[in-house]
């Protein structure tokens, strides 16, 4: 028998499913900003290796994600690239005059591919020894980018942006 709600007794054959037609995907948008976050703002990283930390929000990058600043010479956090979600925008403010961010794009954080390498024991314990160092030219842009910020930040602003963000 069956439970509940009886079939109908009538049986369809053939085709009585409805093919659905594939739609094509259009171009990826990028991300809606969130209102409250402007050039200027000041955030708090909320995941990742510089979790509690202040920074200061310089663009959007075509990814949709954030492009921030420590700056590096003030609390230690180097150019990032941030997804939103993982911000929370404060209420505070930088002057950003003098910083052109116009160069950096999601390009500039691919990361440089590796040729293959051969994979015999000896050449294992070598490559260990030659670790990857930060490129002199990002080191360059990263100083370039940050001295205009940190020149116009005031020493409360100073401590202000070293200072960790915790809910204790």
């Amino acid at each position: 028998g069956q439970a509940g709600q009886q079939r109908s007794g009538q049986k369809a054959f053939g085709k009585t499913k409805k093919v659905k037609s594939l739609k094509t995907k259009g171009a990826a948008k990028t991300t809606a900003l969130k209102k409250n976050i402007i050039p200027g703002q000041v955030l708090i990283l909320l995941a990742g290796r510089f979790r509690g930390r202040r920074v200061v929000f310089l663009k959007q990058l075509e990814s949709g994600l954030l492009l921030v600043t420590g700056p590096y010479c003030v609390n230690g956090v180097p150019l990032r690239r941030v997804n939103q979600r993982y911000c929370i925008a404060t209420s505070t403010k930088v002057d950003l005059k003098g910083a052109d961010c116009g160069k950096v794009t999601d390009a500039y954080f691919a990361r440089a591919a590796d040729k293959k390498k051969d994979k015999s024991e000896g050449a294992f314990f070598n490559a260990e020894a030659a670790k990857s160092e930060m490129p002199q030219e990002k080191k360059q842009g990263q100083k370039k980018m940050d001295e205009p910020i940190a020149k116009g930040l005031s020493a409360d602003m100073k401590s202000y942006l070293k200072a960790r963000f915790s809910l204790t």
